[in-house]
Parts: structure tokens; sequence; C-alpha cells
């Protein structure tokens, strides 16, 4: 158990850093999840798989802790401030949420059943590359919404498209929508911030139905390993968010697609 609560510091660290990059967390997550708990034969793939929940869950939890202000805001009723600019609201926020809701549900068993392999992350990661690329490339010269408040209907549902094909793991969610987001015109920072707070509904209600369908795996002996990699995941993330949201306004997108055609290649050499 020793070295399995190392296991999962590791883990919730790696969580943290590519939760909040464009650099597909899950299929971090799946790689090292090989790497270290099946090549040791740590935990059973079930068991392992329940890990990598919640993991991602106390991650989850630190994006509610940083932007609390702004999920205190979106519970209020939306106020009009101007012809040009609206507070963001739930409106905003469920339908950026609402086609990967419906994607999921339609596609959820199918992308669970063939997709979650290295093989196919590496395809992703290199799709997911092109699109972060070409966002860069061809963004609008003038962003016209620099905040989350300036999000229209249709910017916000046009976002969620792009994030229903994050369904694919290694593609990354936060990579589809920050694309997405700048090629809509959003500048970086504010694509990123719509990004992070839209993750919430999405990953908590997800992982939190995975969850209750494996429940009868959280026994006594592999309760010390979950919990370290939650709290592991929370703490790492808080220190990692903030630093993440005024890098991605500096480097933009582009360093990201370098990293992830470089990592797929090593997986490529690799396997």
């Amino acid at each position: 158990m020793q070295w399995g609560i190392v296991a999962a510091v590791i883990i919730s660290f790696v969580e943290a850093l590519t939760e909040f990059a464009p650099v597909s967390s899950t299929g971090h997550m799946i790689i090292v999840n090989d790497l270290i708990l099946h090549t040791e034969r740590m935990l059973t793939e079930p068991v392992s798989n329940t890990f990598l929940i919640v993991v991602q869950l106390g991650s989850v939890l630190a994006v509610v802790v940083v932007f609390k202000q702004r999920f205190k805001q979106i519970l209020q009723v939306t106020k009009k401030n101007n012809k040009r600019e609206h507070t963001f609201s739930l409106n905003t926020l469920f339908i950026g949420i609402f086609p990967a809701i419906v994607t999921g549900f339609l596609v959820q068993y199918w992308v669970d059943t063939y997709l979650f392999s290295i093989h196919s992350v590496i395809l992703a990661l290199i799709a997911g590359s092109v699109l972060m690329i070409i966002a860069d490339t061809c963004k609008p010269l003038h962003a016209g919404v620099k905040s989350v408040d300036q999000i229209t209907y249709k910017q916000a549902f046009i976002i969620g498209l792009f994030q229903s094909v994050a369904l694919w793991p290694g593609f990354s969610r936060s990579g589809a929508t920050i694309s997405g987001g700048v090629l809509l015109g959003l500048s970086h920072r504010a694509a990123a911030d719509f990004t992070f707070i839209m993750a919430v509904p999405i990953m908590a209600g997800a992982s939190g139905l995975s969850l209750l369908k494996n429940l009868d795996l959280f026994t006594l002996n592999v309760l010390p390993f979950f919990a370290f990699g939650f709290v592991g995941a929370f703490v790492f993330s808080l220190l990692v968010i903030r630093f993440f949201l005024n890098l991605i306004n500096t480097i933009k997108l582009f360093p990201f697609a370098i990293y992830r055609i470089l990592l797929a290649g090593v997986l490529l050499v690799w396997i």
C-alpha cells in the first residue's frame, strides 16, 4: 500500500497538470494508468478506472473553489447591462453543456467500449493538435469577447458542439473548447474561463454517475488510495489553475499543439 499511496500522489499530480492544459488529461491518465497501476498489477482494471474518476472529481472541486464568485453569479437572475454585454447566466452555461450531454448520452457506451486505448489516444492527440493550430492560425484579428460575460447564446452553443468532440479520449476537452472559442472571436482567457466553468457540471455529472455504478469497488483496502488521489488532485489543481489561465493568454495554443504531436510520436515508438 505504501507504493500505492506514492502512485496515487503521482497520478493526482499528472491529473492537475493536464486537466487545465489543452493536452488531454484523460489521455495522460490512461497512459499513466497503464504504466503505473497495470504494470505493477496493483489494482484490477475496474478499480483503477474508478480511481481515475475519483481523481478528476478532486480537480472539479478545485475549479469550484477558484471560480466560486462566478458560480454565485450564475445562480443569480441574469441582468442585462447593455445591448452589447450581459451577465453570464445559468442559461448560457446550460446552452454550452447541452450538446455534450446529448452527444454523450448517444455515444458514451461506444466511446467507453472502443476508444479508451493508447492507440485511440494517439490519433486523438494528433487530431486535437491540428484543430489547435488552425485556431491560432485562423483566429479573428481582433477578439471581440474579452470576458465570459460577453459570450452570446449562439457562441455558447457552438463551443458546446466543439466540446462534444472531446468525448474522444485524448482529444482534450479544454483544447476543443478553447480552440472553438478562439475561432468564434473569444480571447484565449475568456475561452479558458468558459471551458473550466462548463467542466464542473459536465465532469461532476458524468463522474458521479460512474461512481454510483461502482460503489461496490470502494472497499477498505483501496479507500486510502482513493483518498490520497482525491486530495492530491484538489491541492495540486488549486496551485495550477490560476497559473495556467495566465499562461494560456501569453503563449496561446500552438506550443501545446507541438507538445501533443511530440507525445504522440513518442507513444507510437513506445507501443
